[in-house]
């Protein structure tokens, strides 16, 4: 089974930060685990956490997508997309994995990817779906409407990966129009609180450890 395949029995570990990681601290600390974890000084890792409110800029954004570029900090980004917001209310999960142990397959990885957030929200009545030609998790409104509800954005360097996901809780929703949401501007952007869930980042964060350690393998807090 493709699970299986990607699938290691070597713990992964869970950090998580309390308070807000301003995002030229999170990729210098990426890039220095990413090194770490490809010449065997560390393990794989995951790093749970907010950021202040800014938007990153892909590796594909497009220059018209930023609509506001005075709003918040703008931060040119190494990972794979286009524009995307970052904010208090929403868990970023940094994932830092060897794949030279899981197959080499980066299509693989991102489905796993997407299953993970699937399953989480799952926990909570919520039915994520992914798009073909768009990147992320969506539900669907009662009305039809799609709306992204999760945004996946990763790197690899020499088969170790970093940056991650984002998932929408509660951020402030209106963040969002400073930018095209991932170069998308004919859906809207929701989040778990929005769809009537009431629950905190410990709800999530603890979903989001259970149904990795099924998909990618055990984990092992900090």
């Amino acid at each position: 089974m493709e699970t299986q395949r990607f699938y290691n029995d070597d713990p992964v570990r869970w950090m998580c930060s309390d308070r807000p990681v301003a995002y030229p601290e999170a990729v210098a600390t990426m890039e220095h685990n990413v090194k770490a974890i490809h010449g065997g000084d560390m393990g794989e890792c995951l790093w749970a956490l907010t950021h202040p409110p800014l938007y990153t800029a892909g590796t594909s954004a497009r220059e018209g997508d930023l609509i506001d570029p005075e709003r918040f900090d703008v931060f040119k980004s190494g990972r794979g997309g286009q524009y995307t917001y970052h904010g208090p209310g929403q868990r970023i999960v940094y994932v830092m994995l060897d794949l030279r142990k899981r197959g080499r397959d980066v299509a693989c990885f991102v489905r796993h990817l997407e299953t993970w957030i699937i399953k989480t929200l799952a926990e909570f009545g919520i039915k994520g779906e992914v798009r073909s030609g768009r990147v992320g998790v969506w539900v669907t409104r009662a009305d039809g409407g799609e709306e992204k509800i999760a945004a996946i954005g990763v790197r690899l360097k020499r088969w170790v990966s970093f940056h991650g996901i984002a998932i929408n809780l509660n951020p402030d929703l209106e963040h969002f129009s400073g930018i095209v949401p991932c170069g998308i501007a004919d859906h809207g952007v929701t989040s778990l609180h929005d769809l009537g869930v009431d629950i905190t980042l410990a709800h999530l964060d603890a979903a989001l450890m259970k149904n990795f350690q099924i998909l990618f393998g055990p984990l092992e807090t900090a």
